[in-house]
């Protein structure tokens, strides 16, 4: 690399262009303006071609290279860019160290003043408009209770009631969004429910179902969680804010949907009135206004009041409140009330006439809700009362097997990834059944007990690949036996001669 004192550099740059570059400029005598070196300053024409980079800075070759020999020599990995600037230490065809993605020329239009970084957008995502019900597309009671039925088994009776109390409620809804409603000057009311029924006989199931088949918002909240404001716990108005979460921050749509309060008998009344009941009654008398409708003030994205988060305001006057419970010892106040008419004589009636009877929660009524514990304003706000019937065992059989999403077709459709069939035979069916009635929680026993005696079975399964069919029998069920198990290309016994 040449190297200059300070006579020659001087010399150099006031000698300027040469003669050839004057005739370039027409001959006239000006001296052609040239870049010169950003670093050491000399002309183009004595360092040969610069290399140019963003904001118009040119540096020489020579530059470039002393720059890159003091990266080299301070351990800098150089990389393979030596050989372009004439190799390390001027010897060509000679490389630095592997790292050459670490050096970008381009990148140091970055370093220089007033150079951003402009980041880039991510396209956004087009939300998907979903369907919204109308006065003309509101399916039909018997339509709804059709769609039930593929989901639910039995309860004939609840299927009913809240087909036609849910088609109404959204024709009164809708209705009033026409333009010449209200000239006779009649206002139609809320349909809200309140259904009774044990524990695990499908109350939040059925809700779950309908609101999936009408394709509207749907909140699910536990009673248990409510106190009266400026308690520990969730504030009543939080079920609003759940709803308005499901419904996607969306105050007109979640203004349509549906609320479902589970465990509203662990809102009664207590017994003891010494204390300040702050999860009983009093959550009772703050939900009255949220049942006949409200205007109600609710964080969005949060579940918490404060300064940070903005409100919405929600209208609960179109909201579908359906509200269900267990209510246990309800069957002693309806006895009591059923035996009040015994009297002496032959034709008198038993006082244990109603001891045996499984589904007595079909005879309650609104005194026996209020002597339950649950205040009279409340029960008024919600008109619509009846009861599920508990589950026998060939219900329990049915919900095995019928509808869509049934335990038995989970488990077949598990076993149809390893190529193997799994088939149960009728009495094992009604083996489960009776085990699971024992247990006393319903339907939701089932999936308990086959898991239990189906945890061998799917452990053992895939380490064979010749098993072609698994057989469920009643025997295995009752611990007395094993399954059937059928290899792959074993032909089938038949039973007839």
């Amino acid at each position: 690399m040449s190297t200059y004192n300070d006579d020659e550099f001087k010399e150099i740059t006031e000698a300027g262009a040469p003669d050839d570059a004057k005739e370039e400029n027409g001959g006239s005598g000006e001296k052609k303006r040239e870049d010169n070196c950003y670093i050491c300053g000399r002309p183009e024409s004595i360092t040969g071609p610069l290399m140019r980079i963003p904001n118009n800075i040119c540096i020489c070759k020579d530059c470039m290279q002393k720059t890159f020999d003091s990266m080299n020599s301070a351990g800098f990995p150089m990389g393979d860019m030596a050989p372009i600037f004439g190799g390390v230490n001027n010897r060509p065809n000679t490389g630095g160290m592997p790292n050459i993605s670490m050096i970008n020329l381009s990148d140091l239009a970055g370093m220089m003043p007033g150079a951003q970084r402009v980041k880039k957008k991510k396209p956004k995502k087009e939300k998907k408009v979903e369907p919204v019900l109308d006065i003309h597309s509101i399916p039909a009671p018997h339509r709804i209770k059709a769609k039930l039925d593929e989901h639910v088994v039995g309860q004939e009776h609840a299927k009913k009631v809240m087909s036609v109390a849910v088609y109404n409620h959204y024709k009164r809804i809708f209705s009033d969004d026409e333009k010449n409603e209200n000239q006779d000057g009649i206002e139609i009311e809320k349909s809200n429910m309140l259904m009774v029924g044990p524990t695990g006989c499908g109350k939040t199931y059925l809700v779950r179902t309908l609101a999936q088949l009408l394709d509207v918002p749907l909140a699910i909240t536990d009673a248990t969680s409510l106190t009266e404001a400026g308690y520990i716990g969730d504030d009543i108005e939080s079920v609003v804010s759940k709803l308005l979460a499901a419904a996607d921050n969306d105050v007109e749509r979640a203004e349509h949907g549906i609320i479902f309060i589970d465990e509203i008998d662990k809102i009664a009344k207590k017994k003891n009135a010494h204390q300040r009941d702050v999860s009983g009654e009093s959550v009772q008398q703050g939900m009255l206004k949220l049942l006949e409708g409200a205007e109600v003030e609710v964080p969005v994205g949060a579940s918490s009041k404060n300064a940070m988060v903005p409100m919405a305001l929600v209208n609960t006057k179109n909201i579908l409140f359906i509200c269900g419970g267990a209510f246990p010892d309800l069957e002693d106040i309806i006895k009591e009330r059923l035996n009040k008419n015994s009297s002496m004589g032959f034709q008198a009636d038993l006082k244990d006439k109603y001891d045996k009877e499984e589904n007595l929660l079909r005879h309650v009524t609104v005194e026996d809700i209020r002597k339950f514990g649950m205040i009279p304003e409340f029960i008024g706000r919600l008109p619509i009362l009846f009861s599920m019937d508990a589950l026998s065992e060939d219900m329990l059989v049915r919900i095995l097997t019928e509808p869509k999403n049934a335990i038995v077709k989970q488990y077949q459709k598990l076993f149809t990834y390893d190529e193997v069939a799994l088939e149960f035979e009728q009495d094992a069916l009604y083996a489960i059944a009776k085990r699971a009635k024992e247990k006393e929680v319903g339907a939701r026993a089932l999936r308990a007990i086959i898991e239990e005696f189906m945890l061998d079975i799917m452990y053992e399964i895939p380490k064979d690949e010749n098993i072609g069919r698994v057989i469920i029998t009643r025997d295995y069920i009752e611990n007395n036996g094993a399954p059937q198990i059928i290899m792959r290309g074993v032909p089938q016994i038949s039973a007839e001669p």
